[in-house]
């Protein structure tokens, strides 16, 4: 199922939201912070998908919050692949 480039650019932004405001000390010293919370908040745009692009999303996007230098282009490459192509621009 291909999803409108909206909703990939809305998984980019809270994704990206989400990595600005993560620390490692996070899920010690904050008993209601939860990985997979900040998860499914990144992938609700997106979560019509069929689950094996889900699945991979999920964890592209759990490897950018948590380092999002050493991740974030193979999570750009993978929306770039998933996403619709650019009509007439």
């Amino acid at each position: 199922m291909t999803l409108p480039q909206e909703q990939f650019d809305e998984l980019l932004h809270r994704t990206a939201l989400a990595s600005l405001f993560y620390y490692p000390e996070i899920a010690v010293e904050d008993s209601d912070y939860s990985l997979e919370k900040d998860l499914n908040y990144c992938l609700e745009p997106v979560i019509a998908m069929d689950s094996i692009d889900l699945e991979e999303l999920r964890a592209a996007v759990g490897r950018v919050i948590t380092n999002p230098s050493a991740h974030r282009a193979e999570l750009i490459e993978l929306v770039i692949g998933l996403a619709p192509e650019p009509i007439g621009e």
